[in-house]
């Protein structure tokens, strides 16, 4: 007869032997870009994304049960590489938690030094009217629209209006964009912190008025969403 199956840790997962097939996230992610970063993102996410079609295929989750009523394994599933799936997740997801930290932490440093140059920006040109010298500014070209505002909304808070161009949004312009989603992840990023927006309105005149605004994206603040307005690429 073979040896006695034990059950009492059949639930516990179990990590593969051996090393990992690809290098952790912690200790390595502080020294990477945010495009590297984001990178590493996405990767986590499509890897957790087939692994949780793993569990799908066998219709369990992480918290089913593996075994019958009387205490044996289950016949009609792979115990085993389930035990090893979720094992995965798991690792895979504390790695994503440790990753998303180090992006918001990015993000809040990217845009402080955007501030401070913003800063140091303002003080040379006001120097310069001063003395009466003309510099030059070059803009960003616009690379969205502000289609909707509510009212009480932290977007209206800001002053943004319907029909605001956006040139840059925090660290967001025209060239890394990416279909808004850049705009999205700064969003996420910096709640309840101040990001700098920087629109083109048209006036009555038909004149073009140049803005810098500080929008501070919040919950709880009645409505929908952290910033209380739509968004439409150019």
């Amino acid at each position: 007869m073979g040896l006695p199956l034990r059950m009492d840790n059949l639930h516990a997962p179990t990590v593969p032997a051996g090393p990992s097939s690809r290098p952790l996230t912690n200790g390595n992610a502080k020294h990477l870009s945010f495009a590297e970063l984001q990178a590493k993102k996405e990767d986590l996410e499509a890897e957790l994304k087939a692994l949780s079609g793993v569990l799908d295929s066998h219709g369990v989750n992480m918290e089913t049960s593996l075994t019958t009523p009387d205490g044996f394994p289950r016949a009609d599933i792979d115990v085993a590489q389930i035990r090893t799936t979720r094992a995965r997740i798991i690792h895979l997801k504390n790695d994503y938690k440790d990753l998303m930290n180090v992006i918001e932490k990015h993000l809040h440093e990217h845009f402080a030094s955007l501030q401070d140059a913003e800063s140091v920006t303002s003080t040379s040109t006001s120097r310069a009217e001063l003395l009466g010298d003309s510099i030059p500014v070059t803009l960003e070209e616009p690379f969205a629209k502000v289609n909707s505002v509510v009212a009480e909304s932290p977007a209206e808070s800001a002053g943004l209006k319907p029909g605001d161009e956006i040139r840059n949004f925090g660290y967001v312009n025209k060239s890394n964009h990416d279909g808004l989603k850049r705009v999205a992840e700064c969003v996420q990023g910096n709640e309840d912190h101040n990001i700098l927006v920087k629109i083109s309105r048209r006036t009555e005149s038909n004149q073009r008025q140049e803005l810098q605004l500080n929008l501070t994206p919040r919950r709880n603040w009645g409505g929908r969403g952290l910033l209380g307005c739509h968004i439409l690429p150019l």
